[in-house]
């Protein structure tokens, strides 16, 4: 009966040795995991007479406010990978 009392405090403890290393091992990969390389440079063509108003950085997106010809407008970047995924025009009602 001990020994098998043993044998089973044997198993539990290895079971437990192996899932805190699976934690650890988790937590390791998170922790060092590289985030990818840096993108490239990139160039955003901008208008001709166009003039950058302001910039600004809201969680991952870049807004940046252009006045063209006096006309205002806003377009927003991606922060990690530079493209462009907005674009919005102010006009003045007829």
């Amino acid at each position: 009966m001990l020994a098998k009392v043993r044998w089973l405090m044997l198993i539990s403890a290895a079971t437990t040795v192996l899932a805190i290393a699976a934690v650890i091992g988790v937590i390791g990969y998170r922790v060092f995991k590289a985030e990818g390389s840096a993108p490239a440079e990139v160039t955003a063509l901008l208008p001709k007479g166009a003039r950058v108003v302001a910039t600004a950085l809201a969680e991952d997106r870049i807004v940046v406010t252009l006045d063209i010809g006096g006309a205002i407008e806003i377009r927003t970047f991606d922060a990690k990978t530079l493209k462009p995924i907005g674009r919005l025009k102010f006009a003045p009602e007829p």
